[in-house]
């Protein structure tokens, strides 16, 4: 079809226009503040303006999740399109469409063309400053977060070694007091003294834990066998929690070095945490894939999810959700000691539709 003619006068009139919408464009999106979709939403109105013919221009706008039009597309129409990509990646487009009872592609002007196509490079940009933003600050908490623990490590590494010797002296000597009294009284207070320690001696091993200062036993093994020996053992667990649970590993005969206990205990904590948080007659995943260089594990439970407010403080010591008297706070963090001592790492993420998954991430070799 041969393009309409028109006049310079007109020409003039639709540059200056072009021109004023990319400044609008842009002010708009200096002007961000938190909302995406007001964000396109103006850019959508700026646009349906700078066209030739804008009480008959809808203008559409799909980037990534969000999908906006000035008004109904028309079911028989005309329209120029641009691509908006990032880094080659494409995550959206921009159209403006003419109704062809109206008007034809002819209409459309090649200079609307060159603005769509820099108002696409534009919102391109626009997103990938937001999310190199957002990963800036993931990573910023991220590394204050490792700090504190780095920190948290050092005072529990301290404080495990300084309890050591008085819980020793303490154990030794009740047990010894126990033995020779005969008083039936005596007899049962060393036994309280006894228990006491004990329960002590089991939170200092799992401060050491947390601090990685507790010896390992790496070697190179299968990852299978461990998982579904600790998943026999809790059999019991799932049974009186009614919950079922699948286990699901890409490589049967996986391979790595691992301290196999350390392991085991990784998988208990998380996994009695799981059944803990999930209700009755749902049902956890346990996962295992891997690559040629490391293998993930994944416990996705259907809970009621961990609050954003709590993600960042659940892998500190002495930090729990549940009530007084049912958790020490330690587990959590006697297993991110445990993946940190075997190079690895662990994050959270909300299982959808409802629960969360732990992720686990280790090395096939280290």
């Amino acid at each position: 079809m041969i393009p309409e003619s028109i006049s310079v006068e007109e020409k003039l009139q639709e540059r200056i226009k072009e021109l004023s919408c990319l400044y609008q464009v842009s002010s708009a999106i200096r002007e961000f503040e938190g909302s995406y979709e007001a964000t396109l939403e103006s850019i959508v109105k700026i646009l349906k303006n700078a066209w030739r013919f804008p009480e008959l221009a809808t203008v559409e706008i799909q980037c990534e999740s969000y999908h906006l039009s000035s008004n109904p597309t028309p079911k028989e129409g005309y329209s120029q399109k641009s691509i908006i990509k990032i880094s080659e990646n494409e995550i959206g487009f921009i159209k403006v469409h003419y109704p062809a009872s109206d008007l034809s592609k002819a209409h459309f002007l090649v200079e609307e063309q060159r603005l769509l196509d820099k108002i696409a490079d534009e919102i391109a940009l626009f997103f990938e400053r937001q999310n190199i933003k957002i990963q800036e600050e993931h990573l910023k908490q991220t590394a204050a977060r490792n700090d504190r623990l780095a920190i948290l490590g050092e005072i529990t590494a301290g404080i495990a070694h300084e309890l050591n010797t008085p819980l020793g002296n303490i154990l030794g000597f009740s047990e010894f007091i126990e033995e020779k009294t005969a008083e039936k009284q005596t007899k049962r207070d060393a036994q309280k003294i006894l228990n006491s320690a004990i329960y002590s001696r089991e939170v200092v091993k799992k401060l050491m834990f947390f601090s990685c200062d507790m010896p390992q036993d790496i070697k190179k093994i299968k990852v299978k066998p461990i998982i579904t020996q600790a998943l026999s053992l809790l059999k019991p667990n799932f049974k009186k929690a009614n919950i079922r649970f699948k286990f699901n590993i890409q490589d049967p005969a996986l391979k790595a070095q691992v301290d196999p206990i350390q392991l085991t205990q990784v998988f208990f904590n998380l996994v009695i945490n799981a059944i803990y948080y999930s209700p009755e007659n749902s049902k956890i995943v346990i996962s295992i894939n891997n690559n040629e260089t490391h293998y993930t594990i994944e416990i996705a439970d259907e809970g009621k999810g961990i609050a954003p407010e709590v993600k960042d403080k659940i892998f500190e010591p002495f930090y729990t959700t549940k009530p007084l008297g049912e958790g020490s706070g330690l587990g959590l963090s006697v297993v991110h000691g445990i993946i940190k001592s075997h190079k690895g790492e662990i994050s959270i993420a909300d299982n959808i539709p409802k629960g969360t998954i732990f992720k686990i991430k280790l090395p096939l070799n280290f």
